[in-house]
């Protein structure tokens, strides 16, 4: 995949997080940003 690739993604969090859908979110890894996106859909 490159810049500006689309992905859909469900991820499991482990644990309660307030979230609603709108917010952007970031994915880091050893200090860098390695994905960033929107949340788009929760589960019911």
């Amino acid at each position: 995949m490159g810049h500006g690739d689309r992905v859909d993604v469900t991820v499991d969090l482990g644990k309660p997080v307030g979230l609603e859908t709108g917010p952007g979110f970031a994915i880091r890894e050893g200090g860098r940003t390695v994905g960033a996106g929107t949340v788009t859909a929760l589960p019911d």
